[in-house]
C-alpha cells in the first residue's frame, strides 16, 4: 500500500480490507479479492488475546494453506529475544502498544537482528498518519491499527507478495558439477534438505537432469509428474499448476522430480526452463536447481540467471581444468555477482593422487566452502535408504558441513548485533536485496 496524503485517519484507510458478505471472502461487491499467500514462513508476536484470535483465524484460512505461521505472545521484546539466536523468517508480525518513541526504539532494536529480505508488519494502537508514513519510509512493510480482523491480516500479507514491482520472493541456487560423477546431485540434495531444516523455510528442489536425475531416488519419492510436465506446458504453468506437480518430501521441502526415463529425447531450447524458474521464484523462498553436467544453451542460460552458484569438484587435474574454464566463464558474464561457492567432494580417496583443496581453490581464485571427505559407507547407506546425511546421522561432521553450506547460500546473516544500527537502517535491513 502507499500512503494517501489526503487521508485523515488510518482506520478509514484500512476500509479497503472490508469484510465481505456471506457470499464468501471477496465474493461480494463490497469485498476485495485476496489471493493465496505463497510458501512463506511467518512468525507473529502478539500482545492481546484479540489479535492472537484474529491471527489464529487467519492461519486456518484456505489462502494461508501454503504458508507456515507460528504465533507467540510478547510483542517486540519476545521477537528480539527469539531472533537474537535464530534467523528471521520471510515475514515478522509484531504487535506493539505505547507511544511513538517507544515503538521506534523497539523496532530499532529488532532491526539489528533482521536478515536481508525479511518483511515486517507492525500492529499498533497509535492512530497517527505521521507515524504510519515514518515507518513505511524507513522500511516497515505495513502498519495496521488494532483491533485487526482476519481479512485485514490476510489482505495485508497478500498485498506484500502480490506487488508486481516487488523483488521476487524466491532465491535461486544452482548446483553444478564441473565433471561427471563428482557427486553434485548428492551435494545439491543434502544442501537443500539442510536449508529447509536449518531455516524452517520452504525449499523446492528442481531436478533438471531429465533422463538420469536421481532426486526422486534420494528423497524416496516417485511422483507421477514433475519438471518435464512443467516445461512441456508453459501455457498452463502458474502457481496453481506448480502446486499440483510439486511432490512433498517433508514439511518444508518439495521436489520437482525428473522423469529419469529414456522413452524420449530431451532436446530443450535455450529458454525452456526460464518460465518455470520465474514461477517458482514467485512462490517459494528458496529454489534449488540440480543442474546436470552438460553444456548447452539452457544450462548456460540457467547459470547466468540464478542468484547463487555452487560448483562441485573432485581434487584432480581434469576437475581443475573444467572448474577453471567454468569460473572464467562466470567471471566474464557475471562480473557484478558473488563468485561461486566451491565444494570439494570425495576428498582423501585412499591411494589416489590428489590436489590439496586449498591449492585447488587458489588456482581458481576462490576459497573452499566445504571439503567433503570420501565416505562411501555413509553416503551409500543414505542413498540406499532414500535419506539425507542429516537424517542418517545429524551429529556427523559432514552433516554440519551441509548446514554451513546452507547458511552460506541462504543469503541470511548469522544472528548478531550490528554496531551503530539505528532506525534509519531499517530500510536497508528490511528491503535490501539479499546478496
Amino acid at each position: 500500500m502507499s500512503a494517501n496524503p489526503e487521508m485523515k485517519d488510518l482506520p478509514g484507510y484500512m476500509e479497503s480490507y472490508a469484510e465481505p458478505s456471506d457470499q464468501g471472502y471477496g465474493g461480494s461487491e463490497e469485498g476485495v479479492h485476496i489471493g493465496s499467500i505463497p510458501r512463506i514462513t511467518i512468525h507473529g508476536f502478539c500482545l492481546t488475546d484479540a489479535t492472537m484470535r484474529a491471527a489464529e483465524a487467519a492461519m486456518e484460512d484456505r489462502r494461508m494453506a501454503k504458508a507456515h505461521l507460528k504465533l507467540d505472545m510478547g510483542g517486540i521484546p519476545a521477537a528480539i529475544e527469539t531472533f537474537e539466536h535464530a534467523p528471521t523468517p520471510n515475514l515478522i508480525m509484531v504487535e506493539t502498544s505505547g507511544n511513538r518513541e517507544d515503538l521506534i526504539s523497539s523496532l530499532d532494536h529488532l532491526a539489528e537482528y533482521c536478515d536481508a529480505g525479511t518483511k515486517v508488519v507492525v500492529i499498533g494502537d497509535v492512530n497517527d498518519v505521521t507515524l504510519y508514513r515514518d515507518l513505511i519510509h524507513r522500511g516497515v512493510s505495513e502498519y495496521l491499527i488494532t483491533p485487526v480482523n482476519v481479512f485485514q491480516l490476510i489482505g495485508a500479507i497478500g498485498d506484500l507478495y502480490a506487488d508486481p514491482e516487488a523483488e521476487p520472493l524466491g532465491r535461486t541456487v544452482a548446483f553444478f558439477g564441473v565433471k561427471g560423477g563428482c557427486g553434485a546431485s548428492t551435494v545439491a540434495h543434502n544442501g537443500a534438505w539442510a536449508l529447509a531444516r536449518c531455516f524452517q523455510s520452504e525449499v523446492a528442489v528442481t531436478d533438471m537432469d531429465l533422463p538420469f536425475g536421481t532426486a526422486g531416488l534420494d528423497f524416496n519419492q516417485d511422483p507421477l509428474q514433475g519438471v518435464f510436465e512443467a516445461i512441456s506446458a508453459p501455457e498452463r504453468l502458474d502457481e496453481t499448476y506448480l502446486d499440483r506437480i510439486l511432490s512433498k518430501c517433508n514439511e518444508h521441502l518439495s521436489l520437482l522430480a525428473a522423469p529419469a526415463t529414456l522413452e524420449r529425447t530431451y532436446d530443450q531450447g535455450e529458454k525452456s526452463f526460464e518460465l518455470l524458474i520465474e514461477t517458482m521464484r514467485a512462490s517459494v523462498p528458496h529454489v534449488v536447481l540440480d543442474v546436470p553436467h552438460v553444456w548447452n544453451a539452457w544450462v548456460k542460460q540457467t547459470l547466468l540467471g540464478v542468484d547463487e552458484i555452487v560448483l562441485i569438484a573432485e581434487p584432480d587435474l581434469a576437475n581443475l581444468r573444467n572448474a577453471k574454464n567454468t569460473v572464467d566463464f562466470l567471471k566474464q558474464l557475471r562480473p557484478n555477482d558473488r563468485p561461486p561457492h566451491l565444494v570439494m567432494n570425495k576428498v582423501d580417496v585412499p591411494k589416489r593422487p590428489e590436489i590439496k583443496p586449498d591449492e585447488f581453490a587458489s588456482a581458481l581464485g576462490l576459497s573452499v566452502q566445504a571439503a567433503i571427505p570420501f565416505e562411501p559407507q555413509l553416503f551409500g547407506t543414505a542413498a540406499n535408504n532414500g535419506q539425507m546425511i542429516g537424517e542418517l546421522d545429524n551429529k556427523h561432521a559432514i552433516a554440519r558441513m551441509f548446514d554451513d553450506l546452507a547458511q552460506s547460500v541462504s543469503g541470511k546473516a548469522q544472528p548478531s548485533r550490528s554496531s551503530g544500527s539505528g532506525l534509519s537502517g531499517l530500510l536497508s535491513k528490511f528491503k535490501r536485496k539479499a546478496g
